[in-house]
């Protein structure tokens, strides 16, 4: 797994060795977001910058610890101009039998607006559609997060549902949205190179 590559002109997506979940770990506990407003449904940015650091590490490290072909969740570092800039998943259950995965990821506050999430995603969203033989791909943003859900519909994401969700104790809307294969390569402009998928694509369950 910590051989999978995945660039695009600007970016190197991989899953971290410690030196570079250090670094990234850094990015997080400079600040994600406005202290105000909550992305996440998961509040991991709540607290102070040590916290969010060590949040960052130990996360990362569980979803590698926790792997297993049936369910999983590749959290890759993202590397722009040589320097980590955040963080991109990508998740499935029963994979083999769905071929459906899930986005997420988040972006240092000082990175944002230079188009680097979109281009991330692209990123791997080419894993999982051409690389892995995707059907389909999700994502989940709050109703008032107009950037998150802009990266989706540039990318071709359809609407797919409204859920609610609780976080810091107060009732969330959340907007689904889908990507399917043919909407996925209609919306197709970032180049993106895949290195490494075959040694471990067994660890993906099919």
């Amino acid at each position: 797994m910590y051989g999978l590559r995945i660039t695009t002109p600007r970016l190197e997506l991989r899953l971290p060795d410690l030196e570079l979940l250090a670094e990234l770990s850094e990015v997080a506990a400079d600040g994600v977001h406005d202290a105000g407003y909550m992305p996440f449904t998961v509040p991991w940015t709540d607290g102070g910058r040590e916290e969010r650091g060590r949040a960052v590490f130990q996360h990362v490290l569980g979803t590698v610890a926790g792997w297993r072909p049936g369910e999983w969740t590749l959290s890759l570092a993202v590397r722009c101009d040589g320097v980590a800039v955040g963080r991109q998943d990508l998740s499935a259950s029963g994979f083999a039998v769905t071929r459906e995965a899930e986005t997420g990821s988040w972006l240092g506050a000082v990175h944002q607006g230079r188009g680097i999430g979109t281009e991330m995603r692209a990123a791997v969203l080419h894993l999982a559609f051409a690389g892995l033989g995707a059907r389909s791909v999700t994502s989940a943003a709050m109703t008032d997060n107009p950037r998150s859900l802009g990266v989706s519909r540039r990318l071709g994401y359809r609407d797919d549902g409204l859920t609610v969700a609780s976080v810091r104790g107060q009732a969330r809307t959340l907007q689904r949205l889908r990507l399917d294969r043919a909407a996925w390569e209609a919306h197709r402009t970032v180049p993106v190179d895949v290195e490494g998928l075959e040694a471990a694509r067994e660890f993906f369950g099919g």
